[in-house]
């Protein structure tokens, strides 16, 4: 008794000629550079179209935890960025400009403040003196003497 792998490789025997004719004709086909050119032109649409899959599934999609953790520390920080916002600005945009009486009040009281300091000292770094290296001849007779 026959096998049923048999009885179905019988019957499509005949058909093996017929499709060995039929790869020769789109070998054939594929060898024209027409073909060539379009497969190429295909190709790159092809690579174009599908390299955002292919980013996808080599870069985002094995390290999807890690991806996700760092989106969420992401919207931690902007959250927290919005929330920390200096609401003074605002206020301060919002308050009417100083009266006339403020602004000549507040330069008597620097003016007070000016007589009670007194005139300014100069300041540690006008005292301190300008270091000038010297070229090493002259330091090598300054050791010599």
């Amino acid at each position: 008794m026959k096998m049923l792998r048999e009885i179905l490789l019988e019957r499509h025997r005949a058909a093996a000629p017929k499709l060995d004719a039929i790869r020769r004709e789109v070998m054939t086909e594929l060898s024209n550079k027409d073909a060539k050119a379009q497969s190429r032109a295909g190709n790159f649409v092809a690579s174009c179209l599908g390299g955002s899959h292919k980013l996808w599934l080599e870069l985002i999609w094995p390290c999807r935890r890690t991806w996700a953790i760092l989106a969420t520390v992401w919207i931690v920080l902007f959250i927290f960025n919005v929330s920390q916002r200096d609401k003074s600005e605002l206020a301060a945009r919002k308050l009417p400009p100083p009266s006339p009486e403020a602004i000549i009040a507040w330069r008597q009281q620097e003016k007070l403040l000016a007589e009670l300091i007194g005139p300014s000292a100069p300041g540690a770094a006008e005292r301190r003196k300008i270091f000038l290296p010297k070229p090493r001849t002259e330091i090598a007779e300054f050791l010599t003497v």
